[in-house]
C-alpha cells in the first residue's frame, strides 16, 4: 500500500485475527523472501514482459494460492484482444490482471487497457503488476464508469516492512477475495477519501450547522453559497495540495 496509508496489518493488530487470515498472511509472507532475490534479478537484468509474467505466475499461485491449472487463464480472449491473466474462483470471473515488464512504471494507459477488459467482460476487480508493484482498482459501474484504487504494494521499494507488504499483498489472495476482503478495503479508502470527505463538507446539514456556529463566534452571519466557496477554495483545496 502507498506510505500514507495505515497497513491492513496495522488495522487488525486491535482485533482477533481468523486462523484461515494469519495463515494465508503467514504464506504470503514467507513466499515474499524467497521471491524477493529472483525479483531483484530480474529487475537488474531488465527482464522482457515474457519472463516478468512466468513470476507472476509463481505470485499468482505459490504466494496467492490460485490454482494455475483451473483458476488461472492466460491470454483470456476478450473480444479480439487479449488479457493476460483471467483469474476464476468456483468457477466465476472475478478479476482481470495486465502484466508490464519489470522496468515499466504503471501508469494510466495501462489502467485503460485493463479496464476495456473489465468492462467487456462485467468484472468488478482489475489487477495491474510489472511483478513488483501490485495495483488492484475496482470497477465501479456507471455513466461513465468509475475506477478506484483500492492497493498499490511495491513489493521492493518503499518505506514498509516486509510484513507490511505481506499483509498488503493478501488482500489479492484467493482466501481474502472469496470472502470480499478487498471491497471491504474499498468501503474504508472510499468513505474516507478526499473526495467523499468534501463532498460531505460541503453538504447542506454541515454548512448549516457551520453558519450557525460562526455567527455565534462572530456574529456574522455568511451566505451559505460563501462559505461553501470559501471552504472549497481555501480550506479544503490548501488541504489537498498538502
Amino acid at each position: 500500500m502507498s506510505d500514507t496509508t495505515p497497513s491492513p496489518e496495522q488495522k487488525r493488530s486491535s482485533v482477533r485475527v481468523p486462523k484461515w487470515e494469519s495463515d494465508t498472511v503467514d504464506r504470503v509472507r514467507t513466499g515474499l523472501r524467497r521471491i524477493v532475490k529472483p525479483l531483484q534479478e530480474l529487475c537488474a537484468r531488465d527482464a522482457n514482459e515474457g519472463d516478468t509474467r512466468l513470476i507472476v505466475t509463481d505470485i499468482l499461485s505459490d504466494l496467492l494460492g490460485y490454482d494455475k491449472y483451473s483458476e488461472l487463464a492466460t491470454e483470456y480472449m476478450v473480444r479480439g484482444e487479449f488479457a493476460d491473466y483471467g483469474i476464476r474462483i468456483d468457477g466465476d470471473l472475478v478479476a482481470m490482471v495486465e502484466v508490464k515488464r519489470v522496468a515499466t512504471t504503471l501508469g494510466k494507459k495501462h489502467l485503460r487497457q485493463v479496464e476495456m477488459y473489465g468492462v467487456n467482460e462485467g468484472v468488478e476487480w482489475l489487477l495491474l503488476t510489472n511483478a513488483r508493484t501490485w495495483q488492484a482498482y475496482r470497477l465501479v459501474p456507471g455513466m461513465p464508469v468509475r475506477v478506484d484504487m483500492v492497493l498499490d504494494v511495491d513489493l521492493l521499494g518503499g518505506s514498509g516492512t516486509l510484513a507490511a507488504k505481506a499483509s498488503g499483498l493478501a488482500y489479492l489472495s484467493r482466501e481474502f477475495m472469496k470472502r470480499n476482503r478487498l471491497s471491504d478495503l474499498w468501503r474504508v479508502s472510499t468513505a474516507t477519501s478526499p473526495t467523499q470527505l468534501a463532498a460531505v463538507l460541503l453538504g447542506d446539514r454541515v454548512l448549516d450547522e457551520a453558519r450557525k456556529d460562526l455567527k455565534r463566534l462572530t456574529g456574522h452571519a455568511i451566505e451559505t453559497a460563501e462559505l461553501a466557496r470559501l471552504l472549497r477554495e481555501t480550506v479544503i483545496r490548501d488541504g489537498l495540495a498538502n
